[in-house]
This record gives structure tokens, sequence and C-alpha cells, in this order.
């Protein structure tokens, strides 16, 4: 007996010792994982410089009231039908008398598309560089003025912000382009490097006629770019929970989308004897199936997994344990970021339903009822697949469903060591704004001009240099839309820079200590 069961308590001392030897290998992984061998960013082949570009007084006024001006043109698209094109003829006579040099410049050539929109081809000095591509749009979206603190063409400069539709979406853009070319072109510069400007009129209803036509013209001349810049992200500051300091997220992809109607019809007839459904119920009940089963959690099959690992080491303990460690807690990650509408965004195929139209009279059972649903399709789903599944979701063969338009996610860009517009975007938000330290891939939820462009470049990134914090979101397309003057002339320079570092010929070989310049 005794024998026996002290080989018991050296068999329960052994498994004793052999947990903890695990739970302190599990642990040591975790730390070393979270403090060594961290997930490798993108090396900085430059060192970090300060006060890239130097305006005057009178130029950061100038600057200033040019972007005033443009705001103030209410270049409204509603639907591919429907375009203020009035005053996209005005906007086009505008920049023309704002950036005289630009317009009058021998090596720049100007052409208009579409009617409305507008190509420029900057012809650099040594033809043996690859050239590249600047995308912005002239066009806004409605903006009703109740609810507004100023009217929103207004321009008007308040506590050291201008209001106004387009001052963040995407005026701000399109002005701080050719105002950085106007600025380089007064200091008798010219690029080594050839460039494009695109500047689309319809990017806010597809694009059909604005940056579609500009991308098959481009590639109707054989033009093949080495990296395109549009809108899409920003310097967010304060808006990723847990991290403290400003970070520059560069889009590398952004999703796809669907849009379908939904329809039933059925015999209309007297409330005082209603069938046992309605086109309404029906109509309504499959609604309600779309919204409480969302598609399925993709959490690591996407950019967003790269946006995490690069961040992990900005994130304060023990955030930054969670983070290193995806191979352990990404089933827990996925769960938390699927709480906020925003990050549940970054993770999932997400449904909205935007419309829902029936009835006539309140006495009247109503034959038809209609409802539109919009998708945005995560980077590893496509549209037919999504299709697939809502129709097995609804599962009801009187639910008539048909697509309005479908589109894939597009490519992800390169995002690695060896990819020239990576390093240029980056070297230049890291001496334009000094306190961002990381810049890192992410995906754009919304769709921009760029998605017509795939077939001339795979290089494509989603970036407008302008910090955001958590408040200024809701007004991109909401209420009082401003941008601080601070901040617009933040990227003017940050443009300005960005035309200068393109003209390196080639990338220098990696510091030792790149982490340090």
């Amino acid at each position: 007996m005794a024998g026996g069961s002290g080989r018991r308590r050296v068999a329960a001392w052994a498994a004793g010792l052999g947990l903890c030897a695990a739970v302190l290998a599990l642990v040591a992984a975790v730390l070393l994982r979270a403090y060594v061998l961290r997930a490798p960013a993108i090396p900085r082949l430059w060192a970090r410089r300060g006060g890239t570009a130097a305006f005057s007084a009178g130029e950061r006024l100038e600057l200033k009231e040019a972007l005033r001006g443009a705001i103030k043109i209410p270049t409204v698209s509603v639907s591919p039908e429907d375009l203020n094109t009035t005053a996209m003829a005005e906007f086009g006579n505008y920049i023309q008398e704002v950036f005289p040099a630009v317009f009058s410049s021998k090596f720049i050539q100007h052409e208009i598309v579409g009617k409305y929109s507008h190509l420029f081809t900057v012809q650099g000095s040594n033809p043996e560089m690859m050239p590249y591509m600047l995308l912005a749009h002239m066009d806004v979206v409605p903006a009703p003025p109740e609810g507004w603190d100023f009217p929103p063409f207004s321009a008007a400069e308040h506590e050291g912000f201008i209001y106004g539709r387009g001052t963040l979406d995407n005026k701000n853009s399109a002005i701080g382009i050719l105002q950085a070319l106007e600025f380089l072109l007064r200091r008798n510069y010219r690029p080594r490097r050839s460039f494009y400007v695109g500047i689309g009129h319809d990017e806010e209803v597809f694009g059909r006629k604005g940056a579609m036509k500009i991308a098959a013209l481009l590639e109707a001349r054989g033009v093949k770019l080495s990296f395109l810049l549009d809108e899409g992200s920003a310097i967010l500051d304060g808006i990723i929970g847990g991290v403290k300091k400003p970070v520059a997220v560069i889009a590398i992809t952004e999703k796809g989308s669907i849009t379908l109607n939904f329809t039933v019809e059925k015999e209309p007839g007297h409330s005082s004897f209603p069938p046992k459904e309605t086109s309404i119920g029906i109509l309504a009940a499959a609604m309600s199936r779309l919204e409480q089963n969302p598609l399925r959690n993709l959490f690591g099959h996407g950019p967003e997994l790269m946006t995490v690992e690069h961040l992990a080491s900005e994130f304060g303990f023990p955030l930054n344990l969670i983070m290193s460690n995806l191979w352990l807690f990404s089933p827990i990650v996925s769960r938390v970021l699927a709480w906020k509408p925003s990050t549940n965004a970054l993770i999932r195929t997400t449904t909205a339903v935007t419309m829902f139209n029936s009835g006539i009279k309140i006495n009247v059972i109503p034959s038809s009822a209609k409802a539109t649903v919009n998708f945005r399709i995560h980077s590893a789903e496509k549209a037919a697949e999504v299709l697939e599944v809502v129709r097995n979701m609804v599962a009801d063969d009187r639910v008539k469903i048909d697509v309005v338009e479908a589109f894939d996610p597009l490519p992800i860009s390169p995002w690695d060591d060896q990819t020239f517009g990576v390093h240029i975007v980056q070297r230049t938000i890291l001496d334009t704004f000094p306190d961002v330290d990381s810049v890192v891939p992410g995906t754009c939820v919304g769709n921009t001009d760029s998605r017509h462009f795939t077939n001339v470049t795979n290089a494509i990134y989603r970036f407008n240099p302008l910090l955001l914090k958590s408040d200024d979101l809701p007004r991109i397309h909401g209420l009082n839309e401003r941008i601080s003057v601070q901040n617009y002339e933040k990227q003017v320079e940050f443009l300005f820079q960005l035309i200068k570092n393109c003209d390196t010929d080639k990338l220098p070989e990696p510091h030792a200590n790149s982490h340090e310049l």
C-alpha cells in the first residue's frame, strides 16, 4: 500500500512539474514574441528630418484662401445622372485662375476628361524613371443646411477651422495637390520623375465618367505606374483603443461591394380582412434574418491581421502581449473587434439595409414591398459568394433578389521592403508629422476612384495626409464637416515633400538600426 501511494505522489509531482513547465514555456513564448520577436515592420531607409517645407506667411494665407474658394463651389453629386455640372465647370475655371504656374508650365499637359474631370501630365526630366500618380476628386455628397453651424458651402472660418462640404472629402486633396505643385514651380523646381495628377468629378457616384475614363486613357497610352496615391485612410489620433500615439494607416486594399434589391409581390386587399402574411411582413422577416445573422468573422484572413501585428508594440500592457500573440489570442481578439461597428467592418462582410418602401394608404394591404441592402465585402470573399450566402439565409422563394451592382474587393497592394511607393510615403509621413512613429497597412472600408486603376498599377495606396480624431469621423458625409487650417497646411507640406522625395532614383540599403532613424 505504502509503495503504491508513493508512486502516485511521484506521478502527481511529475505531472505538476510538467504542467508548470508547460505554463512557463507558454509564458516565455508570449513574452518573447511581445518584446523580442516583433512583427517585421517596413525598415526606415532614411534618417528622419524635420522642417521639410517652409511656407511663408503669404503662402499660408494663399493656400487657405484657395481651399476656401473651392469649398464655396457646390460640386454636388446626387446620382450618376444628377450632377451639378455647372458648378463642376466653374471648378475647372477656378483652378486655372488660382494656380497659374501649373497651367502655364511648359512641361505640364492639362486635359479635360469626361467633360469635367482633369488629368495633368507632369513631364519629368528623366524619362527612364517610372511615373506615379496622385488622385483626388472634386465632387461632394449633398449637404442640406439644416443642422450645420455654418452653411455647408460658405467655407466659414471659425476658431482655426474651415467649415464646409468637401473640406475632408476630398477637395482638400484636389486643391492641396495643385497647391503643392504651384509652390514647387514658383521655386523653379522641375521633377526628375514624371507623374500624373487626376481629379475626378463623380467619385461619389461610382466614378464611371471621370476616374474610369482617366484610367482607360492611361491604359490606352501604355502607361504603367510605380504607385498611385488616393484618399481612403489617414493619421488616426486617439481612435485606436489602447494606442496613445497617432498612427498613420495606409490602406492597401478596399472592400468590395454588392447591392441587392429585394421584392415581395402579393395580392392587394383591404386592411379589415388582412391575410396571414403581408408583403411587408414577409420582406421585413427576410431583412431581420439578414441583420440578425451577420456574415462570418474573417479576422486573420485579410490585411486587418497585418494592421494588428504592426501595431502590437504600440499597445500598453497587457494588450501588447495579446496583440503580439495572435496565434494564441486570435479568437478573443476577433470577438472583441466585432463589438464596435468601426472595427467590425474590418473583419467581415457587413450588411446594411439602406432602403425599405411599401404602402400607399392606411387601410390598403400593399401589393408589393421593396428593400435595398448594401454589403461591403471583406477581402477574403467574393461578390458571388456573398450572393449565395444571402440567398440561403433569406430562404424564401417569395422574396425576389436582384443584383443592382457588384464588384469584388480590390487586390492587396504590396507592403514589403522592396516597394518604392511604401518607402516614399512612409518617409514623407515621418518627415512631415513628427508625432507619428508608426506607419501601418490597413483596409479602406469605403470605395474610392483608385479601384479603376488596377490595370495600370498593382501598387495602390489610400492615404489622406490628415490628422483625424474620433469626433472628425462622423463629419465626413455628415454635419459640420471641417478641417483645421493647421491640418490643411500639413497636408500641402506633405504633398510638396512627397513630390520631391519621389525624385529618388532607387531605394538605399536598410540601415542596420533602422528603428532608431
